[in-house]
């Protein structure tokens, strides 16, 4: 397989800095060269070009930030997936805030139906309407689905992605009104007490049999808060109670298992600011060979 990395590095989604380094910090864990000793071929495209909110001329809507700059970002992220795919390529996306899975899935849903395994603390299912801080990151699955204003947005809703295919994992924070909307949609959603009482692999077999069920492929969208903090201490949302270094690594085992259903990829929220020693990068690296086949034996 040919993996294709492609860096995004957006922090307009989130409300703080830093988490624009997060492609850097990977390659500099040496994503790439893990990649190439796994036995997959690896091409880094570079990154995209994301405006910082520096160098913005729009001013930032408190319901939705910096939108019009996510949706350009969107745009040429969607793009670049595609060409991947044009090019027989698997796209690994490297991020940035999780805002970009906009792009990422839109790209991923152009190739046929999707289903889509979210591995995350929160469930990103806010809208412009809902939200309580404005920020896109927290909007990407409801944005992909078409809720709330995002109905009339074609370059947020993804063109093939059913919310019966969509499975989140390691869900634990939630906003109210977040937490009705998912309890209302057809989206499954396994908490970490799920995975308390049932064990990780069982979950993430199951999140692949929802996403899988009459879809052409899947997208898998990693959030690196989805680790507890003390595992994972480099990301701008850290919720205490999440799945540990062992489970983590189980989780992305499972993924490999069933990695013939799977189309793209991407990794999310690495901050290395908030980090120490680019322990957070290192163990993002660690977890996508970890899903891409590394084995111990």
């Amino acid at each position: 397989m040919n993996v294709r990395l492609i860096g995004v590095p957006m922090d307009l989604g989130a409300d703080r800095r830093g988490v624009d380094m997060g492609p850097s910090a990977l390659r500099y864990a040496g994503l790439a060269a893990e990649i190439d000793a796994i036995g997959h071929g690896c091409t880094d495209a570079g990154d995209l070009p994301v405006p910082t909110p520096e160098t913005t001329t729009s001013r930032p809507d408190r319901n939705a930030k910096y939108l019009a700059e996510t949706e350009s970002v969107c745009r040429d992220l969607r793009a670049a997936v595609i060409d991947a795919f044009d090019d027989g390529a698997f796209p690994l996306v490297l991020g940035g805030d999780h805002s970009i899975a906009i792009g990422t899935v839109g790209g991923s849903a152009t190739r046929g139906s999707t289903g889509l395994v979210w591995l995350d603390a929160h469930g990103d299912f806010n809208t412009p309407e809902t939200t309580p801080s404005g920020n896109v990151h927290g909007m990407s699955v409801a944005a992909l689905l078409g809720r709330g204003s995002f109905a009339d947005d074609e370059w947020a809703t993804a063109p093939a992605l059913d919310p019966e295919n969509v499975a989140m994992v390691g869900i634990r924070s939630l906003d109210d009104a977040e937490r009705e909307a998912l309890v209302d949609s057809d989206v499954t959603v396994f908490t970490m007490s799920d995975i308390d009482q049932r064990g990780l692999p069982a979950v993430i077999d199951d999140a692949f049999d929802v996403a899988t069920d009459g879809t052409d492929g899947t997208h898998v969208s990693l959030d690196m808060d989805f680790l507890d903090p003390d595992e994972a201490p480099g990301v701008g949302t850290p919720v205490r109670g999440g799945v540990t270094y062992r489970e983590a690594h189980a989780a992305m085992e499972a993924v490999a298992d069933r990695f013939d259903a799977v189309r793209s990829m991407e990794i999310v929220e690495v901050n290395p600011i908030l980090d120490s020693h680019n322990r957070t990068a290192e163990l993002g690296v660690e977890l996508l060979a970890s899903a891409l086949g590394k084995r111990i034996i």
